[in-house]
C-alpha cells in the first residue's frame, strides 16, 4: 500500500495545528511548529488572503486525513462506507477511523504515533483475539481483545 514518506513536519506546518504525526518530538522545543511558524513554500509570507469556505473545508479534510495517515482512496472509501450507515455521517467516519487497528494500537499506548503503530503491526507484533494481524486498516470491533504477541516481548533483563 502506499504511504506519505516525505517530511511529515512540513505537514503540520501546513495546517498550522500540531498533528502528532511524530510521536514525542512534537511534546519538546524541537517541534517544527515551534520553530518556524509559517506555512512552508517560499512565497508563504504571501498568503494574507481570507480563505474560503471551500478552503476551510478542504484544510479540514486534509487534517483528518494527515492525523490518521491516510491517503485519498482510503479516506474516500472511509467516507463511503460512513455515509452508507445509518445516523450521522461525520460521527460514523470518526468511528471507522477510531476502529482502525493502528488507531487502536497508538490509543492504547503501545506506540509513540501512529505511524509507528503502521510499522509494528506490519511487522507481525500483535495479535486481535489470539490471531496475528498484520494489517493496519483492520477493523477492530468493540469487545476484540488486542494484545502484544509473546514473542515480540523483548525479556533481556
Amino acid at each position: 500500500m502506499a504511504r506519505y514518506r516525505e517530511a511529515v513536519c512540513r505537514l503540520c506546518r501546513r495546517e498550522g495545528s500540531k498533528l502528532f504525526l511524530k510521536g514525542d518530538r512534537c511534546f519538546t522545543q524541537k517541534c517544527a511548529l515551534e520553530r518556524k511558524a509559517h506555512i512552508p513554500g517560499e512565497q508563504a509570507h504571501r498568503m494574507t488572503r481570507r480563505p474560503s469556505q471551500y478552503a476551510l473545508q478542504l484544510r479540514e479534510k486534509q487534517k483528518i486525513k494527515r492525523i490518521y495517515g491516510l491517503l485519498e482512496k482510503q479516506f474516500k472509501r472511509c467516507f463511503q462506507e460512513a455515509v452508507r450507515e445509518k445516523g450521522i455521517t461525520s460521527e460514523n467516519l470518526l468511528r471507522l477511523l477510531e476502529c482502525r487497528l493502528d488507531n487502536v494500537v497508538y490509543r492504547l499506548g503501545f506506540a509513540p504515533s501512529r505511524r509507528a503503530a503502521r510499522q509494528l503491526i506490519r511487522h507481525r507484533h500483535f495479535m486481535v483475539n489470539d490471531k496475528v494481524v498484520d494489517i493496519p486498516s483492520y477493523e477492530v470491533s468493540p469487545g476484540d481483545v488486542v494484545k502484544v504477541r509473546d514473542k515480540s516481548i523483548c525479556r533481556d533483563g
